[in-house]
């Protein structure tokens, strides 16, 4: 797994290697819910494609195809030898967090049911992995101090990637859809 980090605002991007989706889409689907909600500002410039390629250990020609795919999408403008440029998508019909989540919760429920599980063993599991999160959450909050001793394989799989000069201001953003 990899990680990207911005001060304190949290972990910005978390690729999963071992997910049955594509690291570019899981990169896209990042942006997209960055840009929704509105920790990326419209008119706000986002990393180099080569600077975020080596940050997050992908290949530049992954990130180029976000980039081209989020500006196909209206999320972002390439202003040649300037960068990409995030775009007013508040007047964008469906794109939301409301509306993102409902099609990632349909996405999930299709896949479970397909898997032949019932409504019931879906709502246990999805239960099950919300308590999971809440726990890994709240033990994440008093381990950080645990991190330096932590086993050097485990440290590289989930490394922490600092993103200089984006978003400084992003404590200080109101979250939502950015309008």
């Amino acid at each position: 797994m990899r990680s990207g980090k911005q001060g304190s605002a949290g972990v910005l991007f978390e690729l999963d290697e071992n997910s049955s989706i594509p690291i570019w889409l899981q990169l896209k689907n990042r942006f997209i819910y960055l840009i929704t909600s509105g920790y990326y500002l419209p008119g706000d410039q986002l990393p180099t494609v080569r600077g975020l390629a080596a940050d997050v250990e992908v290949n530049y020609n992954t990130v180029s195809k976000v980039y081209m795919s989020l500006e196909q999408d209206g999320y972002i403008q390439s202003k040649r030898r300037q960068g990409a440029f995030v775009c007013d998508v508040s007047d964008k019909p469906g794109v939301s967090i409301a509306s993102t989540a409902e099609i990632v919760t349909v996405e999930y429920l299709k896949r479970c049911f397909e898997l032949g599980m019932s409504l019931e063993d879906v709502e246990a599991q999805f239960n099950a992995c919300l308590e999971d999160a809440k726990a890994k959450r709240d033990k994440g909050e008093g381990a950080k101090d645990d991190e330096a001793n932590e086993d050097p394989a485990k440290r590289a799989r989930a490394r922490i990637v600092v993103f200089s000069g984006c978003a400084e201001d992003a404590e200080q953003r109101p979250a939502g859809n950015g309008a």
